[in-house]
């Protein structure tokens, strides 16, 4: 297999993390070698946090470069925007329509910059934009919004879905996997 790389962005907070956790698993128990890196930035003050995930059948660097992501999983509209020149030009955008403003936007220095997914459609990306929030809130919790937008990279991403199933089973706390499962199968067939 070709090395595939996958860049989960999102802001501080948003479960980024554990989505790299559960998608590294799956790639590991599917017989890839599986380098993930993680940078955090200001995370814990709502800041960007991006994580790569590339696999393959040798994979030597941990570190994604522009023009090179297969695939970008944002949990925010602006951070799909902002790492947009990373995807490749076949590349896939799978994002949440969730907007949360940045610093610049809460003191009033800038506004929220609207139509985001027409904007990047218009470069020529395919986009796939959804209400990750919406369908996490149906699944049982706000904050499974990581799960929802796994299910709908699956939809893209060729491994079974009794496999994601499985890695959600084995990443996830017990008492929050069937949650999570629904909130996966909300993402896969929305």
């Amino acid at each position: 297999m070709k090395t595939q790389n996958i860049m989960i962005v999102g802001v501080g907070g948003q479960g980024s993390l554990l989505a790299s956790k559960l998608l590294g698993h799956l790639l590991l128990e599917q017989g890839y070698d599986v380098k993930v890196s993680e940078v955090h930035g200001m995370s814990q003050r709502g800041g960007s946090v991006v994580t790569y995930v590339r696999c393959g059948d040798r994979v030597h660097s941990p570190v994604i470069d522009k023009g090179e992501a297969d695939y970008i999983v944002s949990f925010e509209l602006l951070e799909a925007a902002r790492w947009l020149s990373y995807l490749k030009p076949d590349g896939q955008i799978v994002t949440s329509t969730q907007q949360i403003d940045p610093m610049p936007v809460i003191t009033g220095a800038a506004t929220y910059p609207e139509h985001l997914v027409e904007k990047m459609k218009a470069t020529g990306a395919k986009v796939d934009a959804l209400d990750c929030l919406a369908l996490a809130e149906q699944a049982g919790s706000s904050k499974a919004v990581n799960i929802v937008l796994l299910g709908r990279l699956s939809h893209y991403f060729g491994v079974d879905e009794a496999h994601w199933l499985s890695a959600i089973e084995a990443v996830v706390p017990p008492r929050f996997v069937e949650l999570n499962k629904k909130a996966f199968a909300l993402g896969r067939n929305a």
